[in-house]
Parts: C-alpha cells; sequence; structure tokens
C-alpha cells in the first residue's frame, strides 16, 4: 500500500456558468501538473451514459497526491486559494457549490488519520 492521497474535487457551477468555470479550471491543470508529489490533476465533466447517475456537480477534478503533505502544499498555493476566494466564496463567483473528498489506498483505515 502506498501514502499517496486521491482527491475528487466536485464542482456544481452556478446556472449557465458551467463552460465559463470549467475553462477557469482548466487554467489551473498546467501549474499543478508541475507541484512536488502531483501524480495526477485530470477536470473532466459529467457525461451521461446508462450505467452511471447524473448529479449537480458536473465538473470534477480528479487528482492524486504523493502524499497528505503534498496535497496540503497544493492547497496552499496562492493560485489555488485565489480560486476558491474569487469564484465559490466570493457572490460573484462561477461555483454555485464544491466538494472535496479524499481517499487513501492503505489497509485498515482506522489506524491512519483522516487527511484534511
Amino acid at each position: 500500500m502506498t501514502s499517496r492521497v486521491y482527491v475528487l474535487a466536485q464542482f456544481k457551477p452556478k446556472e449557465g456558468k458551467q463552460d465559463e468555470l470549467f475553462e477557469i479550471l482548466k487554467a489551473l491543470e498546467p501549474d499543478s501538473y508541475r507541484e512536488e508529489g502531483c501524480i495526477q490533476y485530470m477536470l473532466t465533466r459529467q457525461i451521461s451514459h446508462p450505467s452511471a447517475s447524473n448529479n449537480e456537480y458536473s465538473i470534477v477534478f480528479n487528482e492524486i497526491w504523493e502524499n497528505a503533505e503534498a496535497w496540503t502544499a497544493h492547497g496552499n498555493r496562492k493560485q489555488i486559494q485565489h480560486f476558491f476566494e474569487t469564484q465559490v466564496q466570493a457572490e460573484t463567483g462561477l461555483v454555485a457549490d464544491v466538494m472535496v473528498t479524499a481517499y487513501t489506498d492503505e489497509g485498515n483505515h482506522y489506524d491512519h488519520p483522516v487527511y484534511a
């Protein structure tokens, strides 16, 4: 097992703002891939498919970080903080809601701290 952290950062765009939000989020990809500990940082859009449910969180970053420290460092970057301040927290932002969840592939999860 590894100490990798698998993150789903799901975004619910405000009405009619999906394309604009997708472009803003896409601009975060190149620099994030250059961060130490970044294994994957892929922006995806929800599709309709008979085997899948749809939800309002239609834009998702699928992230893999070498460890919790690398993920924390990513969240502390000025570019990421600026995005959350201007697009999530600000009234004029494009994000109606965001849900970030983190996972590990380590064995007995009761012996390991939850990464936040």
